[in-house]
C-alpha cells in the first residue's frame, strides 16, 4: 500500500502537524488541506506561522518554517467516520516521531489523537498540550479545522500553539 500523501518530515522541526488521514479532496489534489471548507491554511496564516496564506498545493514549503505534515492512516482517504482501526498505522507515526524528534506533534483533532494513542471515542481528551512525551517531543491537541468539525472550532489552541512556535523560532 502506498501512502496518499507523502510525508512532510525532517530533522529540527519545530511543529509537525498530524491529522487522521488525507480527505477525498486532498487526495484527489495531492494536497494536504484542500478542501475549500478547511480552516487549515488560513489557519496558519491568520495566528501568525506562515507569512502569508498559503495554496494546500504549496504544502513543501512549510519545510522552510521548520513545520511538518503527516496522517495517522497514510495509505487511504476519507472522513474519520468511513475509516477503520486497521487503517490507522500508530506504531509507524510512533517510529517517525522518534526517528525525526520534533519539538511538538500538533494532532488536528481529538480523532487524529485518539488514533494514535490507540483510544476510544468513550475516552476522554482535552484540548490543548498533553502530559504525554516521546522522547523530547511534546504533544498538542488541537480542534479540527475540517468544515465538518466547525461546532467545534476554537482559535484559541491555535493561537497559543502559534505562540510557542514563535518562541522556538526566536530561540534559534
Amino acid at each position: 500500500m502506498h501512502d496518499v500523501l507523502p510525508d512532510i518530515l525532517q530533522e529540527d522541526l519545530l511543529v509537525v502537524f498530524c491529522g487522521t488521514a488525507a480527505s477525498t479532496v486532498s487526495a484527489r489534489e495531492g494536497a494536504y488541506y484542500a478542501n475549500a471548507s478547511n480552516a487549515f491554511w488560513r489557519t496558519l496564516y491568520q495566528t501568525g506561522m506562515t507569512p502569508r496564506r498559503y495554496a494546500p498545493g504549496e504544502f513543501l514549503r512549510l519545510l522552510e518554517l521548520r513545520i511538518g505534515l503527516t496522517d495517522v492512516a497514510k495509505g487511504v482517504a476519507g472522513s474519520d467516520s468511513s475509516l477503520r482501526q486497521s487503517d490507522f498505522g500508530p506504531d509507524c507515526l510512533s517510529q517517525k516521531i522518534r526517528r525525526f524528534q520534533p519539538q511538538i506533534v500538533a494532532f488536528t483533532s481529538k480523532a487524529a489523537w485518539r488514533a494514535w494513542r490507540r483510544l476510544s471515542a468513550a475516552d476522554a481528551v482535552s484540548y490543548g498540550r498533553q502530559l504525554e512525551s516521546l522522547g523530547p517531543t511534546e504533544f498538542v491537541v488541537l480542534p479540527s479545522p475540517s468544515g465538518a468539525a466547525r461546532g467545534y472550532w476554537d482559535l484559541s489552541y491555535w493561537q497559543a500553539l502559534a505562540d510557542d512556535y514563535r518562541r522556538r523560532m526566536r530561540l534559534l
